[in-house]
């Protein structure tokens, strides 16, 4: 348990942080999972226009400091990857 007063404000700031991240990330998923319903679906069209869509979004994550540059460069790749694949 904390016992200074800036440690308690710490542990509230960090809860309030976290609720946002969370919040930042669900977002981010929810843009990546219409990409990928758009491809299992296989309408190619739909899914270039989801990843337009996502990849913005993806980046944005990456400045919020929610995931890694790296990590979300991969992402992105492997969903145009994939929607490029589509016949």
């Amino acid at each position: 348990m904390a016992n200074t007063l800036q440690a308690k404000k710490r542990i509230r700031r960090n809860e309030r942080r976290a609720a946002i991240n969370k919040s930042r990330v669900s977002r981010m998923r929810t843009f990546i999972r219409q990409v990928e319903d758009a491809i299992a679906a296989g309408e190619k069209s739909a899914a270039a226009d989801a990843l337009k869509a996502a990849q913005p979004e993806i980046m944005r994550s990456v400045t919020k400091g929610v995931i890694h540059k790296k990590t979300a460069s991969r992402k992105v790749s492997r969903l145009a990857a994939a929607v490029n694949a589509i016949a």
